[in-house]
């Protein structure tokens, strides 16, 4: 993160491509980050960006992320054990002895529990979910604390756009390897229409690169990968949304209508 303050400068032009729409707290000031280009493998810094504070300097909060990750790696988990009760067993329809007079230990079924090969007592039941709920300002705060926590690693990289010179996935490879990028990077974009082509192409043959829509940016996807691209209209809206929910009437939710204050 950097700053520039146009009154040190006077006669210089303004880099700040982008400034924060919404208000900034008055004892707080935007984190201004590099704005870069993909059009070429030198990392082209074509201005600067406001970042809001709230969103990009925050604490960081590593239980909420541990939280956030463990829900959504449980969030579509089914467990399928089963095992069958003394009344599902084959089998243990007769008494094996008679009740006195042998000498050993009273049993109605061989397939009761404690026998061997006998049924299963308090075991699992069929499909589990592990589904639950997680309140909407936690998950709201991880993706808050992942932003903040790339940034300040300088694992969060800006750029105009995600154009590329060319659909050919070894660019791709080549860029992300000159400039330090790690070996895995997601890249974001406001909406799955307004994706360049070449983007689309080039990360459709990588395992490595993932391309997803704004409404898509998850906190299990950026701890996933070592690096996270975004645009400049990717931040807007991540500022607009997650600064909403962080404000919004919290009666609202869980009830009836949980989003009937949506933007």
């Amino acid at each position: 993160p950097v700053t520039f303050d146009p009154a040190s400068a006077p006669g210089v032009p303004d880099p700040v491509l982008r400034k924060c729409e919404l208000r900034v707290p008055a004892h707080q000031r935007p984190v201004q980050a590099w704005v870069e280009s993909l059009r070429g493998y030198e990392q082209e810094r074509v201005g600067l960006t406001d970042l809001h504070p709230d969103v990009f300097a925050t604490a960081p909060r590593l239980d909420i992320l541990y939280q956030v990750a463990v829900w959504q790696r449980n969030f579509k988990r089914i467990s399928y054990a089963k095992t069958k009760t003394r009344a599902e067993v084959r089998g243990g329809g007769r008494k094996p002895w008679k009740q006195k007079g042998s000498g050993r230990a009273r049993h109605g079924s061989i397939r009761s529990p404690i026998w061997r090969g006998g049924g299963i007592a308090h075991g699992p039941r069929g499909p589990t979910s592990y589904y639950y709920m997680l309140p909407m300002k936690v998950r709201a705060l991880g993706l808050r604390v992942a932003l903040t926590v790339k940034l300040s690693q300088d694992d969060l990289h800006v750029v105009d756009s995600l154009e590329l010179p060319t659909s050919d996935p070894q660019y791709l490879t080549e860029l992300a390897r000159y400039r330090r990028w790690g070996d895995s990077v997601l890249l974001v974009d406001l909406t799955h229409e307004g994706m360049p082509q070449n983007i689309v192409e080039a990360t459709s043959k990588l395992k490595t690169f993932d391309l997803v829509p704004a409404v898509g940016l998850n906190v299990y996807s950026m701890l996933k990968h070592q690096t996270l691209v975004l645009t400049l209209p990717t931040i807007a809206f991540l500022e607009d949304k997650l600064l909403w929910q962080d404000s919004r009437y919290t009666p609202l939710y869980p009830f009836r209508l949980p989003y009937s204050d949506f933007p």
